[in-house]
């Protein structure tokens, strides 16, 4: 099953290690899902043999993006992206940041979007002191989920 539960991911990754298996990290909210999901997710899983996406739960998207959000619910979110051919597995998280889900999966790859920076990513030290590295993927412009909405409401 792609969808992994929480407690079990530490030991997933370490398989996968085991197997030499070099690990992409990335997370969000991935809350309505469009063409920069599906080319950033590409991107990411390019970089290494396995990509395992950290999803926000609902109760964190609620707190990072809003109490009307997510549109959809975490189960329904993580679902879709297991359905994705780029995506190995998927774990909900509930902190506010991944740092926690960096340290138990210790990816050789930790991968974020271009309107992030490294400097502004507390997981990037954590990534860097299991000997990993933080890389930034590009923005695919206009295209986001807070610009979907917009667009739909003003419809």
């Amino acid at each position: 099953m792609k969808i992994v539960q929480r407690a079990d991911i530490a030991a997933l990754a370490m398989q996968l290690r085991s197997q030499g298996q070099k690990i992409v990290l990335t997370n969000g909210c991935f809350d309505i899902l469009h063409v920069g999901h599906v080319r950033y997710l590409n991107a990411a899983r390019e970089l290494g043999d396995c990509l395992i996406v950290g999803l926000n739960s609902d109760a964190s998207v609620r707190q990072l993006k809003g109490p009307t959000r997510p549109v959809n619910d975490e189960a329904d979110r993580a679902e879709v992206l297991a359905g994705l051919a780029a995506v190995d597995y998927v774990v909900v998280f509930s902190e506010e940041t991944a740092e926690s889900l960096v340290a138990e999966v210790q990816p050789a790859i930790y991968a974020k979007g271009g309107d992030y920076s490294v400097d502004r990513l507390p997981e990037a030290k954590i990534v860097a002191a299991h000997g990993g590295q933080t890389i930034l993927l590009p923005e695919v412009a206009g295209r986001s989920t807070t610009n979907m909405i917009h667009k739909m409401a003003s419809v």
